[in-house]
């Protein structure tokens, strides 16, 4: 008998804000920070650039302006709902006009505006001069996905039918491996398990671990990944397939990161809006220290608001806010602490070896670790502990340059032996028509963020007025 199993809305691998009621008038004030971090964060280094140099200076013309033009959309209560209508229809085309594939016309406009805003590109060429693109403007690497899905809830396919299966199966398989293939060294590679079709997905949900055929599929990403030193992440989804999906995560996490000591190849997602997450990451911090690997975390704060059981999230944003930085700061300094306890029964204080992916669009929660990382800079300690962060490929721009604007400030701090920047941009890659449910849950996911996507929206008009204004200068 087959399964009845909903839909499940992919997760992007960077998590929006997500809406909460509020006790206070002022939400920052109710947000916890580690004392550590509050200190520091005036002894953060202030940019000796003037104005003309501001962290968003380093993006081009035509990247400031396509950003104004689909933040403004974004941030608009008026725009958004006809602009998700529009990607709805675009993602699920009726007739020939609006599909993409087959109207050249749309496909131009639609590549060369929301397209090109979030995406890498069609194929390896455009991807790596993506992927060249962002690394001109500072940034470490990317974070690269295949846009290509398998839709479950539209889909036909018995899981009972071996064959179908395994041809699903073998998609997910040839895509992922072009996408390895497509990353340059130190870049990470985004895997949704769930894409690898409705077989996988009934193995998800009742917690069974991955059958041969499905193991030799997943172990194929794995080698491929180790032998171009390439990183893998998973990425995070609802609670009906997420314990199965960490379950697998952790599988793979002992097979890749026992090979490589010291580092994590192979990372899993936290959401930090589930009360369960500082236990669960506690749970899996311990297998990883009796196993002898270095456990990678990608922390988020998660995705599924709309559709998670209630209970199981915390009640107001301020707790989730309180729960990222509590945890950053635990896995930053290697810490257990009133937030992430040990799950040991011998109590103990120090946290295993861990590498960490700090993935948010939070300003307050990038600028804590930050200040926190200089701290410990400005002692000549980082713990052992590789620290990366990751904003989405078209959106945070401000808080990503800013970010690398920080650290290169930073650099002129006497006695300080501070690291170069590990800010990633996720980005995802693959035909127009492939690429546009992906981009139709961005405009849904700003929905829930519409606050923080009016500040962006603010920062690209501040540049605009700057570069307005030093070119006025110029001309008299």
């Amino acid at each position: 008998m087959k399964p009845a199993a909903r839909p499940l809305r992919p997760l992007s691998g960077v998590s929006s804000s997500v809406r909460y009621v509020s006790r206070t008038s002022n939400p920052k004030s109710s947000v916890a920070t580690s004392t550590a971090a509050n200190n520091v964060w005036h002894q953060v280094p202030q940019s000796s650039k003037t104005d003309s140099a501001s962290p968003l200076a380093k993006l081009p013309l035509s990247s400031v302006l396509r950003s104004l033009l689909i933040l403004s959309v974004s941030s608009s209560s008026l725009l958004l709902k006809p602009c998700i209508y529009t990607l709805t229809q675009l993602a699920h085309p009726k007739t020939p006009v609006l599909d993409v594939a087959k109207n050249p016309l749309l496909n131009f406009l639609i590549k060369h505006t929301i397209y090109k805003q979030f995406n890498a590109g069609e194929n390896k060429l455009e991807v790596q001069r993506s992927i060249e693109d962002i690394k001109r403007l500072g940034y470490r690497g990317v974070l690269l996905g295949y846009a290509k899905e398998v839709l479950v809830g539209e889909s036909n396919v018995d899981p009972m039918d071996e064959k179908a299966a395994r041809e699903e199966i073998q998609a997910w398989l040839d895509g992922t491996l072009q996408t390895v293939d497509m990353a340059q060294e130190g870049d990470f590679v985004a895997l949704k398990f769930t894409g690898m079709g409705t077989q996988v997905l009934q193995f998800l949900q009742q917690r069974d671990a991955p059958s041969e055929f499905m193991d030799r599929a997943i172990q194929k990403v794995c080698d491929l990944a180790i032998s171009r030193n390439v990183r893998l992440l998973v990425d995070a989804e609802e609670q009906a397939v997420q314990p199965g999906i960490e379950e697998w995560a952790m599988k793979y996490q002992k097979y890749c990161n026992s090979q490589s000591p010291g580092s994590a190849i192979f990372y899993n997602t936290y959401q930090a809006y589930l009360c369960s997450t500082p236990a669960n990451l506690a749970r899996h911090l311990e297998m990883s220290r009796q196993d002898g690997y270095t456990l990678g975390v990608k922390l988020v704060r998660g995705a599924y608001l709309k559709t998670e059981p209630r209970h199981l999230i915390w009640s107001q944003k301020e707790e989730t806010d309180k729960c990222y930085d509590g945890v950053v700061e635990a896995l930053l300094t290697r810490k257990y602490n009133s937030m992430l306890k040990s799950a040991s029964e011998e109590q103990k204080t120090d946290l295993p070896p861990v590498n960490v992916i700090i993935a948010t669009h939070n300003r307050d929660s990038v600028r804590k670790a930050h200040a926190l990382r200089t701290e410990q800079a400005m002692k000549g300690e980082n713990h052992g502990v590789d620290l990366s962060y990751a904003q989405l490929q078209g959106m945070a721009d401000e808080v990503s340059c800013e970010l690398l604007e920080g650290f290169q400030s930073a650099e002129s701090m006497k006695g300080a032996s501070m690291e170069t920047p590990n800010v990633f941009k996720l980005l995802t890659w693959g035909s127009v028509k492939e690429c546009m449910g992906f981009l139709m849950r961005r405009a849904i996911e700003n929905t829930e963020a519409v606050g923080r996507t009016k500040q962006s929206q603010e920062a690209m008009f501040d540049e605009l007025r700057r570069r307005a204004r030093d070119a006025f200068r110029r001309s008299n």
